[in-house]
Protein backbone atom coordinates (compact mmCIF):
# COMPACT_ATOMS: atom_id res chain seq x y z
CA UNK A 1 0.00 0.00 0.00
CA UNK A 2 1.52 3.09 -0.96
CA UNK A 3 -1.18 5.73 0.45
CA UNK A 4 -2.09 7.35 3.60
CA UNK A 5 -4.04 4.80 5.91
CA UNK A 6 -4.32 7.36 8.65
CA UNK A 7 -6.32 9.89 6.89
CA UNK A 8 -9.47 7.93 6.90
CA UNK A 9 -10.83 6.80 10.47
CA UNK A 10 -10.60 3.23 11.28
CA UNK A 11 -12.42 0.64 10.27
CA UNK A 12 -12.70 1.52 6.72
CA UNK A 13 -12.21 -0.82 3.73
CA UNK A 14 -10.04 0.80 0.93
CA UNK A 15 -10.34 -0.44 -2.87
CA UNK A 16 -6.74 0.05 -4.94
CA UNK A 17 -7.78 1.67 -7.91
CA UNK A 18 -4.20 0.03 -9.92
CA UNK A 19 -5.02 -3.16 -8.59
CA UNK A 20 -8.49 -2.87 -9.45
CA UNK A 21 -7.62 -1.93 -12.69
CA UNK A 22 -4.96 -4.47 -13.45
CA UNK A 23 -7.81 -7.18 -12.57
CA UNK A 24 -9.75 -5.54 -15.28
CA UNK A 25 -6.84 -5.82 -18.14
CA UNK A 26 -5.92 -9.53 -17.88
CA UNK A 27 -10.38 -10.02 -17.37
CA UNK A 28 -10.92 -8.29 -20.64
CA UNK A 29 -7.21 -10.09 -22.40
CA UNK A 30 -9.34 -13.09 -21.90
CA UNK A 31 -12.94 -11.77 -23.70
CA UNK A 32 -10.69 -9.80 -26.40
CA UNK A 33 -8.66 -13.46 -27.19
CA UNK A 34 -11.92 -15.58 -26.99
CA UNK A 35 -14.84 -13.22 -28.08
CA UNK A 36 -16.71 -14.78 -24.59
CA UNK A 37 -18.41 -12.25 -22.58
CA UNK A 38 -17.38 -11.63 -19.00
CA UNK A 39 -19.95 -10.23 -16.21
CA UNK A 40 -19.12 -8.89 -12.90
CA UNK A 41 -20.37 -11.27 -10.05
CA UNK A 42 -21.84 -8.57 -7.46
CA UNK A 43 -22.26 -11.22 -5.24
CA UNK A 44 -18.12 -10.91 -3.77
CA UNK A 45 -18.00 -7.30 -4.92
CA UNK A 46 -20.78 -4.32 -4.89
CA UNK A 47 -18.89 -1.24 -4.73
CA UNK A 48 -20.69 0.68 -7.38
CA UNK A 49 -18.28 3.95 -6.75
CA UNK A 50 -15.99 2.19 -9.38
CA UNK A 51 -18.53 0.20 -11.30
CA UNK A 52 -17.72 3.75 -13.70
CA UNK A 53 -14.35 2.12 -13.89
CA UNK A 54 -15.36 -1.60 -14.68
CA UNK A 55 -18.12 -0.99 -17.49
CA UNK A 56 -15.10 0.23 -19.39
CA UNK A 57 -13.78 -3.78 -19.12
CA UNK A 58 -17.09 -5.59 -19.20
CA UNK A 59 -19.67 -6.71 -20.60
CA UNK A 60 -22.04 -5.84 -17.55
CA UNK A 61 -23.24 -7.64 -14.40
CA UNK A 62 -24.99 -10.63 -13.09
CA UNK A 63 -27.47 -10.43 -10.43
CA UNK A 64 -28.52 -13.35 -7.73
CA UNK A 65 -32.24 -11.51 -7.46
CA UNK A 66 -34.05 -8.23 -7.72
CA UNK A 67 -32.22 -5.84 -5.79
CA UNK A 68 -28.48 -7.29 -7.03
CA UNK A 69 -30.21 -6.46 -10.74
CA UNK A 70 -31.24 -3.06 -10.02
CA UNK A 71 -27.77 -1.79 -9.17
CA UNK A 72 -26.07 -3.53 -12.00
CA UNK A 73 -28.96 -2.02 -14.32
CA UNK A 74 -28.81 1.55 -12.49
CA UNK A 75 -25.17 1.66 -11.97
CA UNK A 76 -23.08 -0.10 -14.61
CA UNK A 77 -25.73 -0.51 -17.66
CA UNK A 78 -24.51 -2.86 -20.53
CA UNK A 79 -25.50 -6.99 -19.92
CA UNK A 80 -28.07 -7.53 -16.64
CA UNK A 81 -28.14 -11.23 -16.32
CA UNK A 82 -29.99 -12.83 -13.29
CA UNK A 83 -30.07 -16.36 -11.91
CA UNK A 84 -32.17 -17.30 -8.41
CA UNK A 85 -33.01 -20.53 -7.00
CA UNK A 86 -36.50 -19.82 -7.03
CA UNK A 87 -37.92 -16.35 -8.19
CA UNK A 88 -41.18 -14.02 -6.04
CA UNK A 89 -44.53 -13.96 -8.39
CA UNK A 90 -44.70 -9.81 -7.09
CA UNK A 91 -40.97 -9.25 -7.86
CA UNK A 92 -40.72 -10.64 -11.92
CA UNK A 93 -42.02 -8.63 -14.06
CA UNK A 94 -39.74 -5.72 -12.71
CA UNK A 95 -37.17 -9.11 -13.14
CA UNK A 96 -38.12 -8.88 -16.58
CA UNK A 97 -37.94 -4.88 -17.55
CA UNK A 98 -34.31 -4.65 -16.44
CA UNK A 99 -32.87 -7.92 -17.29
CA UNK A 100 -31.66 -9.39 -20.35
CA UNK A 101 -30.66 -13.10 -19.21
CA UNK A 102 -33.37 -14.50 -17.22
CA UNK A 103 -31.60 -18.20 -15.86
CA UNK A 104 -34.02 -20.75 -14.11
CA UNK A 105 -33.12 -23.38 -11.38
CA UNK A 106 -35.71 -25.77 -12.03
CA UNK A 107 -38.33 -26.54 -15.07
CA UNK A 108 -41.26 -25.66 -12.41
CA UNK A 109 -40.04 -22.67 -12.52
CA UNK A 110 -39.73 -21.91 -15.87
CA UNK A 111 -43.20 -23.23 -16.65
CA UNK A 112 -44.52 -20.82 -14.12
CA UNK A 113 -42.40 -17.63 -15.68
CA UNK A 114 -41.25 -18.43 -19.01
CA UNK A 115 -44.84 -16.55 -21.37
CA UNK A 116 -44.25 -13.86 -18.70
CA UNK A 117 -40.34 -13.51 -19.75
CA UNK A 118 -41.88 -14.04 -23.60
CA UNK A 119 -44.03 -10.97 -23.14
CA UNK A 120 -41.34 -8.93 -22.51
CA UNK A 121 -39.07 -10.05 -25.45
CA UNK A 122 -36.04 -11.48 -23.09
CA UNK A 123 -34.36 -14.49 -23.21
CA UNK A 124 -34.10 -16.90 -20.59
CA UNK A 125 -32.44 -20.06 -19.94
CA UNK A 126 -31.76 -22.91 -17.59
CA UNK A 127 -29.38 -23.98 -14.63
CA UNK A 128 -27.80 -27.41 -15.33
CA UNK A 129 -26.19 -29.31 -12.07
CA UNK A 130 -23.47 -31.50 -13.76
CA UNK A 131 -22.82 -33.67 -10.79
CA UNK A 132 -19.52 -32.76 -10.57
CA UNK A 133 -17.86 -31.88 -7.52
CA UNK A 134 -14.49 -30.38 -7.96
CA UNK A 135 -14.08 -28.84 -4.04
CA UNK A 136 -14.50 -30.77 -0.88
CA UNK A 137 -16.32 -27.71 1.23
CA UNK A 138 -19.63 -28.69 0.68
CA UNK A 139 -20.99 -25.51 1.64
CA UNK A 140 -19.82 -23.88 -1.47
CA UNK A 141 -20.09 -27.29 -3.70
CA UNK A 142 -23.28 -26.63 -6.01
CA UNK A 143 -22.75 -30.31 -7.40
CA UNK A 144 -22.07 -32.29 -3.70
CA UNK A 145 -25.50 -34.16 -2.41
CA UNK A 146 -28.47 -33.08 -2.15
CA UNK A 147 -27.77 -29.42 -4.28
CA UNK A 148 -30.69 -27.39 -4.39
CA UNK A 149 -28.74 -25.62 -7.52
CA UNK A 150 -29.22 -26.95 -10.77
CA UNK A 151 -31.19 -29.44 -13.09
CA UNK A 152 -29.55 -32.55 -12.59
CA UNK A 153 -29.36 -35.25 -15.31
CA UNK A 154 -32.32 -37.48 -13.97
CA UNK A 155 -34.40 -34.40 -13.88
CA UNK A 156 -34.08 -32.92 -17.18
CA UNK A 157 -36.92 -31.80 -19.41
CA UNK A 158 -35.94 -32.43 -23.06
CA UNK A 159 -40.04 -31.68 -23.74
CA UNK A 160 -39.84 -28.34 -22.41
CA UNK A 161 -37.14 -27.10 -24.26
CA UNK A 162 -38.71 -24.75 -26.32
CA UNK A 163 -37.85 -21.05 -26.20
CA UNK A 164 -34.83 -21.77 -24.07
CA UNK A 165 -31.83 -19.80 -25.44
CA UNK A 166 -29.45 -20.62 -23.20
CA UNK A 167 -28.03 -23.11 -20.59
CA UNK A 168 -25.95 -22.35 -17.68
CA UNK A 169 -23.77 -23.77 -14.72
CA UNK A 170 -21.90 -23.03 -11.83
CA UNK A 171 -19.93 -25.59 -9.82
CA UNK A 172 -16.43 -23.87 -8.77
CA UNK A 173 -15.39 -21.84 -5.96
CA UNK A 174 -12.01 -20.02 -6.59
CA UNK A 175 -10.40 -22.32 -8.68
CA UNK A 176 -8.32 -22.91 -11.42
CA UNK A 177 -9.10 -23.50 -15.27
CA UNK A 178 -8.49 -27.42 -14.46
CA UNK A 179 -11.21 -28.13 -12.69
CA UNK A 180 -13.51 -25.94 -15.42
CA UNK A 181 -12.03 -28.15 -17.87
CA UNK A 182 -13.47 -31.57 -16.21
CA UNK A 183 -16.42 -29.81 -15.25
CA UNK A 184 -16.89 -29.26 -19.30
CA UNK A 185 -16.57 -33.05 -19.71
CA UNK A 186 -18.84 -33.57 -17.47
CA UNK A 187 -21.06 -31.09 -19.28
CA UNK A 188 -20.80 -32.57 -22.54
CA UNK A 189 -21.30 -36.31 -21.88
CA UNK A 190 -24.69 -35.29 -19.67
CA UNK A 191 -25.70 -32.51 -21.90
CA UNK A 192 -23.95 -32.39 -25.02
CA UNK A 193 -27.00 -33.23 -27.27
CA UNK A 194 -28.83 -30.09 -25.92
CA UNK A 195 -25.87 -27.37 -26.43
CA UNK A 196 -26.49 -27.75 -29.96
CA UNK A 197 -29.31 -25.84 -29.90
CA UNK A 198 -28.84 -23.20 -27.84
CA UNK A 199 -27.62 -19.72 -28.56
CA UNK A 200 -25.36 -19.41 -25.36
CA UNK A 201 -23.76 -21.08 -22.52
CA UNK A 202 -22.58 -19.84 -19.43
CA UNK A 203 -19.93 -21.03 -17.34
CA UNK A 204 -20.66 -19.26 -14.42
CA UNK A 205 -18.32 -17.99 -11.72
CA UNK A 206 -15.46 -19.21 -9.68
CA UNK A 207 -13.09 -19.05 -11.83
CA UNK A 208 -10.37 -17.26 -10.12
CA UNK A 209 -8.97 -15.93 -13.55
CA UNK A 210 -6.56 -12.93 -12.07
CA UNK A 211 -4.49 -15.44 -9.41
CA UNK A 212 -0.70 -15.10 -10.24
CA UNK A 213 -0.73 -19.09 -10.81
CA UNK A 214 -4.22 -19.25 -12.85
CA UNK A 215 -3.88 -20.68 -15.99
CA UNK A 216 -5.34 -18.80 -18.59
CA UNK A 217 -4.46 -21.05 -22.06
CA UNK A 218 -6.32 -23.60 -20.74
CA UNK A 219 -9.29 -21.61 -20.13
CA UNK A 220 -8.88 -20.20 -23.32
CA UNK A 221 -8.91 -23.38 -25.21
CA UNK A 222 -12.36 -24.20 -23.17
CA UNK A 223 -13.75 -21.29 -24.50
CA UNK A 224 -13.10 -21.93 -27.27
CA UNK A 225 -13.47 -25.20 -27.87
CA UNK A 226 -17.18 -25.09 -26.99
CA UNK A 227 -17.88 -21.95 -29.40
CA UNK A 228 -16.41 -23.64 -32.00
CA UNK A 229 -18.40 -27.31 -31.25
CA UNK A 230 -21.50 -26.28 -30.49
CA UNK A 231 -21.37 -22.22 -32.27
CA UNK A 232 -22.73 -20.40 -28.80
CA UNK A 233 -21.80 -17.35 -26.85
CA UNK A 234 -19.92 -17.82 -24.39
CA UNK A 235 -20.46 -16.02 -20.68
CA UNK A 236 -18.34 -15.96 -17.41
CA UNK A 237 -19.19 -14.46 -14.46
CA UNK A 238 -16.15 -14.28 -12.27
CA UNK A 239 -16.77 -11.95 -8.76
CA UNK A 240 -13.51 -12.58 -6.66
CA UNK A 241 -11.79 -12.16 -10.12
CA UNK A 242 -12.74 -9.01 -10.38
CA UNK A 243 -11.53 -7.34 -7.03
CA UNK A 244 -9.23 -10.13 -6.20
CA UNK A 245 -6.24 -8.76 -4.02
CA UNK A 246 -7.78 -5.19 -4.63
CA UNK A 247 -8.83 -4.22 -1.11
CA UNK A 248 -7.72 -3.86 2.25
CA UNK A 249 -9.22 -3.34 5.79
CA UNK A 250 -7.78 -1.12 7.95
CA UNK A 251 -8.22 -1.32 11.83
CA UNK A 252 -6.65 0.01 15.16
CA UNK A 253 -5.72 -1.63 17.92
CA UNK A 254 -8.09 -1.01 21.46
CA UNK A 255 -5.97 -3.12 23.63
CA UNK A 256 -4.42 -5.52 24.69
CA UNK A 257 -4.90 -8.07 27.24
CA UNK A 258 -3.42 -11.80 28.17
CA UNK A 259 -5.28 -15.19 29.14
CA UNK A 260 -2.11 -18.01 28.54
CA UNK A 261 -2.00 -15.72 25.10
CA UNK A 262 -1.44 -11.68 24.48
CA UNK A 263 -4.81 -11.33 22.58
CA UNK A 264 -5.32 -7.64 20.35
CA UNK A 265 -8.79 -6.04 20.45
CA UNK A 266 -9.64 -4.24 17.34
CA UNK A 267 -12.11 -2.11 16.05
CA UNK A 268 -12.56 -4.37 13.29
CA UNK A 269 -14.98 -7.54 13.89
CA UNK A 270 -14.74 -10.87 11.60
CA UNK A 271 -18.34 -11.43 12.41
CA UNK A 272 -19.46 -8.33 11.19
CA UNK A 273 -16.65 -6.95 8.89
CA UNK A 274 -15.19 -9.99 7.38
CA UNK A 275 -17.74 -12.88 7.61
CA UNK A 276 -16.03 -15.41 5.54
CA UNK A 277 -13.24 -15.45 7.62
CA UNK A 278 -15.62 -17.36 10.56
CA UNK A 279 -17.43 -18.97 7.38
CA UNK A 280 -15.06 -20.30 5.16
CA UNK A 281 -13.36 -20.60 6.94
CA UNK A 282 -9.62 -18.71 6.16
CA UNK A 283 -6.76 -16.64 8.09
CA UNK A 284 -6.34 -13.08 6.26
CA UNK A 285 -2.93 -11.69 5.60
CA UNK A 286 -2.00 -9.27 7.85
CA UNK A 287 0.28 -6.61 6.10
CA UNK A 288 3.96 -7.17 8.07
CA UNK A 289 3.11 -10.24 9.78
CA UNK A 290 3.66 -14.24 10.21
CA UNK A 291 2.43 -17.43 11.11
CA UNK A 292 2.42 -17.23 15.00
CA UNK A 293 6.06 -17.90 16.40
CA UNK A 294 7.98 -16.92 13.14
CA UNK A 295 8.32 -13.67 14.42
CA UNK A 296 9.21 -12.48 18.14
CA UNK A 297 5.57 -11.02 19.30
CA UNK A 298 2.51 -13.59 18.71
CA UNK A 299 -0.78 -12.01 19.53
CA UNK A 300 -4.26 -13.38 18.56
CA UNK A 301 -6.50 -11.00 16.94
CA UNK A 302 -9.96 -10.38 18.29
CA UNK A 303 -12.56 -8.21 17.47
CA UNK A 304 -14.90 -6.23 20.07
CA UNK A 305 -17.91 -8.16 19.85
CA UNK A 306 -19.47 -10.53 22.78
CA UNK A 307 -19.18 -13.61 20.56
CA UNK A 308 -16.48 -15.48 21.92
CA UNK A 309 -15.44 -16.70 18.63
CA UNK A 310 -14.64 -12.88 17.47
CA UNK A 311 -11.75 -14.07 16.53
CA UNK A 312 -9.54 -13.72 12.90
CA UNK A 313 -6.48 -15.43 14.15
CA UNK A 314 -3.05 -15.56 15.41
CA UNK A 315 -0.14 -13.84 14.08
CA UNK A 316 3.35 -12.99 15.07
CA UNK A 317 4.82 -9.42 14.46
CA UNK A 318 8.54 -7.91 14.70
CA UNK A 319 7.80 -5.24 17.06
CA UNK A 320 5.25 -5.67 20.31
CA UNK A 321 1.76 -4.33 19.66
CA UNK A 322 0.35 -1.11 21.15
CA UNK A 323 -2.83 0.44 21.29
CA UNK A 324 -3.60 2.71 18.58
CA UNK A 325 -1.38 0.87 16.29
CA UNK A 326 -2.79 0.35 12.51
CA UNK A 327 -3.20 -3.12 11.19
CA UNK A 328 -3.90 -4.06 7.52
CA UNK A 329 -5.87 -6.68 6.25
CA UNK A 330 -5.03 -7.87 2.78
CA UNK A 331 -7.75 -9.54 -0.08
CA UNK A 332 -11.05 -7.22 1.64
CA UNK A 333 -12.51 -6.19 -1.12
CA UNK A 334 -14.48 -9.40 -2.02
CA UNK A 335 -17.05 -10.58 0.01
CA UNK A 336 -16.33 -7.97 2.96
CA UNK A 337 -18.95 -4.75 1.65
CA UNK A 338 -21.46 -7.34 0.15
CA UNK A 339 -21.66 -9.63 3.51
CA UNK A 340 -20.96 -7.52 6.61
CA UNK A 341 -23.43 -7.00 9.44
CA UNK A 342 -24.82 -4.31 12.64
CA UNK A 343 -24.13 -7.29 14.82
CA UNK A 344 -24.26 -6.08 18.46
CA UNK A 345 -24.47 -2.71 17.02
CA UNK A 346 -21.17 -2.82 14.82
CA UNK A 347 -20.56 0.41 12.72
CA UNK A 348 -20.02 -0.50 9.53
CA UNK A 349 -16.51 0.26 8.01
CA UNK A 350 -16.38 3.37 6.44
CA UNK A 351 -15.69 2.66 2.02
CA UNK A 352 -12.86 4.52 0.61
CA UNK A 353 -10.71 4.55 -2.57
CA UNK A 354 -7.13 4.73 -3.21
CA UNK A 355 -7.31 6.32 -7.23
CA UNK A 356 -4.29 5.66 -9.64
CA UNK A 357 -1.86 8.50 -8.09
CA UNK A 358 -2.53 6.78 -4.32
CA UNK A 359 -4.73 9.76 -3.25
CA UNK A 360 -7.19 8.33 -0.95
CA UNK A 361 -11.01 9.64 -1.32
CA UNK A 362 -14.03 8.74 1.35
CA UNK A 363 -16.76 7.19 -0.74
CA UNK A 364 -19.21 6.69 2.25
CA UNK A 365 -19.51 6.47 5.96
CA UNK A 366 -21.59 4.74 8.05
CA UNK A 367 -23.49 5.87 11.84
CA UNK A 368 -25.92 4.88 14.21
CA UNK A 369 -28.83 4.99 12.25
CA UNK A 370 -27.45 2.45 9.23
CA UNK A 371 -28.01 0.15 12.31
CA UNK A 372 -31.50 1.70 13.54
CA UNK A 373 -32.70 1.88 10.21
CA UNK A 374 -31.91 -2.23 9.75
CA UNK A 375 -34.73 -2.25 12.26
CA UNK A 376 -37.65 -1.08 14.02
Amino acid sequence: MNFDIDRIRTPYYIVDENKLTGNLEILRSVSDRTGCKILLAQKAFSMFAVYPLIKKYLAGTTASGLYEAKLGHEEMGGETHIFSAAYKDDEFDEICEICDHIVFNSFSQLEKFKNRVIQHGKEFGIRINPEHSTQDKAIYDPCSKGSRLGVTLKNFREDLLDGISGIHFHTLCEQNSDDLASTLEAVEKNFGKYLYGMKWVNFGGGHHITRDDYDIETLVECIMHFKEKYNVEVYLEPGEAVALNAGYLVATVLDIVNNDINIAIIDASAACHMPDVLEMPYRPVITGSDLPGRKPYTYRIGGPTCLAGDIIGDYSFDEPLETGKKLIFCDMAIYTMVKNNTFNGMKLPSIALADKNGNVKLIKEFGYYDFKNRLS
